[in-house]
């Protein structure tokens, strides 16, 4: 009772804000700004909103929002005019942004062509509401409740949305009795390991000890991921929230947040985000009157990948180099300064806030049995909507990539899906009716990772694939222990033969071998899984790997060393466009003659392909196609040109 009391003016303070924010008589322009929104060019559109606004003698309320989910159509611009629902417009530009602003907020022209959705309320004028979009249909928004609906830099909008009252019911209840919900939701952890939760938090709170600490690893490293980031940017209170139950429920007095450097605008919201507790007594001593004394440090990683692991993490932290030790002991017994410690991810802390909010059995209703909630993923490659999708754990694959992502980009065959991040497995159309869960994926040779989803399409060399995730496993490994320093560094070697043409046939037998040998002497999870793009490749595709050993061909033509470019007679308009766009000059040809391709000087650099506006060029790989030696007139009709 007497930590609600402590926090009841927060609350009312927070209350009246937001209340006058959604009441007011002027309107709100929302822009999202997070790192998705400004690649985009969303600081572009805010200044444009800020310079049409004052040219127009508008008085608003101008709002920068984290990320909603929608990458592929950045930036995002939304305005809520006095007394109307709240519209989303996409693919903003200054000119189109200053456009809307004037047509709507002085025309009183919602612009139906340009807008993209309602995002509070019934549809209108033909514009549909946000979550009956196909890409958001079937997501359930837990962890990303407040991405792209609060000012991330703002801590009584996240107060005025509940935020923190996860907190209050926490300190009502024993810790014991903290931990027991988060066993009764079954939250698993969300880095990628999947262990559960609160069975984690009662190994620390059982420890031997009175000083204890807690970490939230921020250290998304993996290609295409931007789950966590996206989170810190766009809620981070929701994450720090979560540490603070951790903190009571463990009993820890010390808490870290290990962030990559190359996250600057996460790292500012963490940063402002922990000032602004200190200010309201959300950190400190005696914690709103509770007893609980606690206090959050930043620390920024340099970008090694292996600090994702928790003792190479907590080696960094401790100012030495990121290199991780043998287990046990673990950290929960012993970690950092060699002081009990629970690490969780950005995620799962994220989770532990609307856990001890709403409740585990609330919690536990969504997702299946043995895997609860939700998972955030970042739905990249050759998918139509990109972006960052929250959805409940036991989807399939299919209606991941199909339903939410909207298949394949220009209608092309899937091949692959590849979870887990670099070291991820590679999952077959065969595979595609199989649910994403911990279980399944592992029993596929794959992992969920903290959430990366690379599409991967028919013109994807699956053999070049898992070389690429391997070269970035290679890279990256610390170097500690033999499997992984030599094991990665000969499998790569191994495909980068193959791909160019090179391998033999034992090849693929070493490859399994010195996966197989990774997986069972590797000192950490970086060299466990590393093999696993590879291994999976070679359980799925393996003609793939035969074709390119056997018959030196490439299926997919996207190998260099195996890839030939040939202008094709009964196509080619000899207009010269090809021929001058070559960076080596190794194309023959005049107006309205055949061009041909030197072989010989030809570096395959696919410009010719890029720039050919008749699909006159073809890559093929393996046996050469027929044409002309010299250059010869024409044949082909011209192009037909606009009248009637």
């Amino acid at each position: 009772m007497k930590a609600e009391e402590a926090f009841a003016p927060l609350k009312q303070r927070a209350l009246a804000e937001w209340q006058g924010l959604q009441e007011s008589s002027r309107p709100l322009i929302l822009v999202g700004t997070a790192t998705c929104g400004q690649a985009a060019g969303a600081q572009a559109v805010l200044e444009a909103v800020r310079e049409a606004t004052g040219r127009l003698g508008l008085e608003a309320d101008i709002m920068e929002v984290g990320c909603i989910g929608l990458c592929y159509i950045e930036p995002l611009l939304d305005i809520v005019k006095p007394g109307r629902p709240r519209i989303s417009y996409s693919n903003m530009t200054p000119k189109l942004a200053a456009q809307v602003i004037e047509d709507y907020l002085v025309r009183d022209n919602p612009r139906p062509d340009l807008a993209l959705a309602i995002v509070d309320g019934e549809a209108m004028d033909g514009i549909p509401r946000l979550f009956d979009l196909p890409m958001l249909k079937p997501q359930v928004r837990i962890v990303l409740r407040n991405c792209g609906y609060i000012d991330p830099k703002n801590i009584y909008h996240y107060i005025a949305r509940g935020g923190y009252s996860g907190f209050l019911r926490a300190l009502s209840m024993p810790p014991k009795e903290v931990i027991d919900e988060m066993k009764k939701s079954g939250l698993r952890g969300r880095g990628g390991a999947g262990f559960p939760t609160g069975q984690k938090w009662e190994f620390c709170r059982n420890a031997l000890g009175d000083e204890k600490y807690i970490i939230c690893n921020a250290d998304e490293g993996d290609p295409g991921a931007f789950m966590n980031r996206s989170l810190l940017e766009g809620d981070p209170h929701s994450v720090l929230e979560g540490m603070l139950i951790g903190a009571y429920a463990i009993g820890a007095s010390e808490g870290y947040i290990y962030c990559r450097a190359e996250y600057p605008l996460a790292v500012d919201r963490i940063t402002l985000a922990i000032h602004q507790m200190e200010e309201c007594g959300l950190l400190g001593d005696d914690i709103l009157g509770s007893g609980l004394s606690f206090r959050l440090k930043l620390r920024q990683g340099a970008g090694a990948f292996v600090c994702g692991e928790e003792t190479a993490l907590m080696a960094s932290v401790e100012g030495r180099r990121g290199m991780p030790r043998p287990k046990p002991p673990f950290p929960a017994n012993s970690g950092l300064w060699a002081k009990p410690t629970n690490i969780n991810n950005v995620e799962t802390w994220g989770n532990t806030s609307i856990i001890l909010q709403k409740g585990a059995d609330w919690y536990a209703s969504f997702g299946v049995p043995g895997n609860t909630g939700t998972k955030t993923f970042s739905l990249v490659g050759k998918v139509v909507r990109t972006g960052l999708i929250e959805v409940p754990l036991g989807l399939t694959l299919r209606q991941i990539i199909y339903d939410v992502g909207g298949g394949i980009v220009g209608g092309k065959a899937f091949k692959a899906v590849q979870t887990g991040g670099p070291s991820g497995g590679c999952l077959p159309a065969s595979l595609l009716d199989r649910p994403v869960n911990y279980e399944t994926l592992a029993a596929a040779g794959s992992i969920m990772g903290s959430g990366g989803m690379v599409t991967a399409d028919e013109d994807t060399c699956m053999v070049d694939l898992a070389r690429f995730f391997l070269s970035f496993t290679y890279r990256e490994s610390c170097g500690k222990c033999p499997p992984c320093r030599v094991g990665t560094r000969q499998m790569l070697h191994i495909l980068e033969r193959i791909t160019r043409g090179q391998g033999e046939a034992q090849d693929l037998d070493h490859l399994q071998e010195i996966g197989q040998t990774m997986i069972q002497g590797s000192l950490c999870a970086l060299g466990g899984t590393a093999p696993n793009p590879v291994l999976t490749t070679l359980r799925y595709f393996r003609d793939e790997y035969e074709a390119h050993i056997l018959e030196r061909r490439c299926p997919a033509a996207a190998c260099k060393e195996l890839t030939q470019y040939y202008i094709l007679a009964d196509k080619c308009q000899g207009c010269l466009i090809c021929l001058r766009a070559c960076p080596v000059q190794c194309i023959r040809g005049d107006k309205r003659l055949v061009h041909i391709i030197d072989q010989e000087r030809c570096t395959k650099c696919s410009t010719c392909l890029q720039v050919c506006p008749f699909d006159a060029v073809a890559r093929v790989s393996g046996k050469a196609i027929e044409v002309p030696s010299e250059t010869i007139p024409v044949t082909a009709p011209p192009p037909r040109r606009g009248g009637g």
